[in-house]
């Protein structure tokens, strides 16, 4: 899959996409430490180890850069995540939702949240790197593909076997 290119300039408001998912009991937040070994876990254990170890580098980043969505009507259980920062600077990703929590707007709160953060520290343009759903990406903040992208920077990762 190819990498795609967005401005950060451009984006779609924030607050549409918060206060729609507040109404249904669904916070956006960034974690803080003492929340750490939680959120990796969840992702870990929703997504694998591979994201699970890019969610626990964002947490040495200043600020730290993954928000998560909560169900404030579950005892704030993680439904979803987002980062940036992760394995390059500049680069959004990886970002995932609880499958039962699909189709309610939590990622792309998730993925405005983390973009207009990336803004606000001094970004022009984030880059999502092997992005899987590219039309969504399109859609949603205007993204772009970038020319011979692909394999792109995960090409040589180390697999367990």
């Amino acid at each position: 899959m190819s990498d795609l290119l967005v401005k950060l300039y451009a984006l779609p408001a924030l607050e549409p996409a918060v206060e729609e998912l507040k109404k249904k009991g669904i916070e956006v937040k960034r974690p803080i430490g003492p929340e750490k070994l939680l959120v990796v876990e969840w992702v870990r254990e929703k997504f694998g180890i591979h994201w699970a170890s890019e969610t626990d580098m964002c947490f040495s980043n200043k600020p730290i850069s993954v928000f998560v969505a909560i169900d404030t009507l579950k005892e704030n259980r993680i439904v979803g995540f987002a980062c940036y920062d992760a394995t390059v600077r500049g680069f959004f990703g990886p970002t995932g939702v609880d499958p039962s929590y699909r189709g309610l707007g939590v990622g792309t709160a998730l993925l405005l949240a983390c973009l207009h953060d990336m803004y606000n520290v001094g970004y022009a343009y984030a880059i999502i790197g092997d992005a899987g759903p590219v039309e969504y990406y399109k859609k949603t903040v205007n993204a772009i593909e970038i020319p011979d992208s692909s394999p792109g920077i995960y090409r040589n990762m180390i697999r367990k076997v």
